[in-house]
């Protein structure tokens, strides 16, 4: 079982505070008992992609511009927090903190950039917690020509998270020159390994192409939860069948984007998640409901 520990009031020091750095303590609450978690389980809906992909991603549905859009599908029962950069978070999540959990993702780079695979660090763990966050998230690039440096940051920020009882989610993407397929069986299992290895709690990663090398990621990834990154825009079908194969695997969910809100109603396949993940019907079981 992975845990992350109690939280502590913003106007009490911690000891790290009077005394520098020292273990976390081994008093701790499971990650079952964190919000962003029902019943084992998580359905992450990442909103992103403005950041990352930009524009873009939204001509099909430019009514999803609006944050306001995706923070009200977010709502649905089956949305266990909604992950999103700083700004959004600050100008649209206080208008939702009693419907919606917060995930905000601490690193980001724009599509613009050229270079070896890397994430700006673009707010804090302090930060985060201060705007009402459940959770944070943080991108490591395994394989990358800056791993060490991602690697250092991803410690600060797991052990800051700690102090704040905030779960921390990686979205475990090895990428880089020397990587040729950033979704090779052998390369997901790499991927939940390392996650677990640097203490995350939930590792988001792709689909490794069948329930087999799934099932194999989530051995590598010990008692740490692992959730499928939703990918490009799929059909119901192709889509729920890949979610299916994933919790048949023994993973505990999905961290998905342009598969909710890219579709101009979002709630009739929020609905068949919830069968699929929750209630561990087949996928198409659940559309035909």
């Amino acid at each position: 079982m992975i845990y992350y520990s109690r939280k502590y009031p913003f106007s009490v020091p911690t000891i790290n505070d009077l005394y520098g750095p020292i273990a976390v303590s081994a008093s701790m609450i499971p990650i079952d008992d964190s919000p962003i978690v029902r019943d084992g389980n998580a359905v992450i809906l990442a909103m992103d992609h403005g950041l990352e992909h930009g524009p873009v991603d939204f001509e099909e549905v430019p009514e999803k511009l609006d944050p306001a859009t995706v923070f009200e599908t977010a709502t649905h029962d089956a949305v266990t927090a909604m992950a999103v950069q700083k700004g959004v978070a600050e100008g649209y999540y206080p208008s939702y903190e009693d419907d919606v959990n917060l995930l905000v993702k601490l690193n980001g780079t724009s599509n613009m950039w050229m270079g070896e695979p890397d994430s700006a660090v673009n707010c804090s763990v302090d930060y985060a917690a201060e705007i009402g966050a459940d959770a944070v998230g943080f991108t490591v690039y395994s394989g990358s020509n800056h791993e060490v440096e991602m690697f250092e940051e991803f410690r600060r920020v797991q052990e800051q998270a700690r102090e704040y009882d905030l779960p921390v989610v990686m979205w475990s993407y090895p990428r880089g020159q020397g990587l040729k397929n950033d979704t090779k069986p052998s390369t997901i299992s790499y991927a939940t390994r390392i996650a677990l290895e640097i203490g995350a709690d939930i590792a988001k990663v792709k689909y490794p192409g069948s329930e087999e090398a799934m099932a194999h990621a989530v051995d590598c990834a010990g008692d740490m939860k692992v959730v499928m990154s939703g990918g490009s825009k799929t059909s119901d079908y192709e889509f729920l069948s890949t979610v299916e194969d994933t919790m048949n695997a023994g993973a505990n969910g999905l961290a998905v984007g342009r598969n909710v809100w890219q579709r101009a109603e979002p709630e009739p396949i929020l609905d068949a998640l919830e069968k699929v993940i929750y209630g561990g019907q087949p996928a198409e079981a659940a559309l035909e409901e």
